[in-house]
């Protein structure tokens, strides 16, 4: 037994070592490349914003935009919208921004997958709107929806309590049937909404407001029928949008503006969490 700790002894002695400094190592390593690779640091001078999925709050892309707006180095945006739209105030919101963004910068508004509703509202006032021939362009139009859940909760017994202060407080309530004057007020804040969106689509995109019902009545386009239609420019693959970018900004050689390193590993943490849950729940994944 002797003999065979003195024969194994230097191996022992190995993999100590190796399982105490190795990680450390590799820790000490990538310290390292990282130092090096920074200290020739390339400056970005396009950026890539993202719109995607559901439109509920504008904070995180606003600030995106107005960092993109004060850095001078930034010399061109490309906004990459995938995006059903949503609630109408933060669509304007970035609207709004994106439309002083493209008077200081060129501007390019792409979709990649859904620009409709609110993403597209997002969207209209940037130089140039191109959009994968694969995808949803449009849903000019305003909604609003409540349900009425007074049978429901008669067969349960629950009522309702209300205190109000203000004629129309109540309007919308999912307690009870809509009153005919409650539903023409509502009716007529949503045409408001409604004209207000119509209205900006049209002057950004130079059409013509009388002609709206042919692009303006809610539907949903295919890329191409989109472009018949004026709502975009063309129809474009991603690659040949940057590069357009590229030219309308005066950059020979594109570098793009990276999201940090964190950011990535949270978004890809997410999307695996939410992959897990669906291939346990339901059986499918996130793509």
């Amino acid at each position: 037994m002797q003999i065979l700790k003195m024969i194994f002894a230097p191996f022992v002695a190995v993999f100590k070592f190796v399982n105490t400094y190795f990680k450390s190592s590799i820790f000490f390593l990538i310290v390292v490349l990282i130092l090096a690779n920074s200290s020739t640091p390339k400056v970005p001078n396009l950026a890539t914003i993202d719109i995607k999925g559901e439109i509920v709050l504008a904070d995180e892309v606003l600030d995106e935009i107005y960092a993109a707006m004060d850095d001078d180095s930034i010399k061109g945006v490309l906004l990459d919208i995938d995006s059903p739209g949503g609630a109408l105030s933060p669509s304007i919101a970035m609207s709004d921004a994106i439309k002083e963004l493209a008077s200081k910068k060129p501007t390019i508004a792409y979709a990649s997958g859904t620009m409709a509703s609110g993403s597209y509202y997002a969207g209209i006032w940037a130089d140039k709107i191109y959009a994968n021939r694969g995808s949803f362009i449009g849903s000019i139009g305003v909604i609003m929806q409540g349900a009425n859940i007074k049978e429901l909760a008669d067969k349960i017994g629950i009522k309702a309590q209300t205190i109000k202060a203000g004629k129309f407080k109540e309007a919308g309530t999912f307690a009870r049937q809509w009153s005919d004057e409650e539903k023409a007020e509502l009716q007529g804040l949503i045409d408001r909404s409604y004209e207000m969106f119509y209205t900006d689509v049209a002057s950004a995109r130079g059409l013509d407001v009388k002609a709206k019902d042919n692009w303006a009545n809610a539907r949903v386009f295919l890329g191409s029928e989109a472009v018949s239609l004026g709502l975009i420019d063309d129809v474009k693959s991603i690659k040949e949008a940057k590069d357009e970018l590229a030219s309308l900004s005066g950059v020979s050689k594109q570098i793009w503006k990276e999201k940090p390193v964190m950011d990535k590993f949270i978004s890809n943490l997410t999307k695996e969490s939410a992959n897990l849950m669906m291939k346990v729940f339901f059986g499918g994944e996130i793509r």
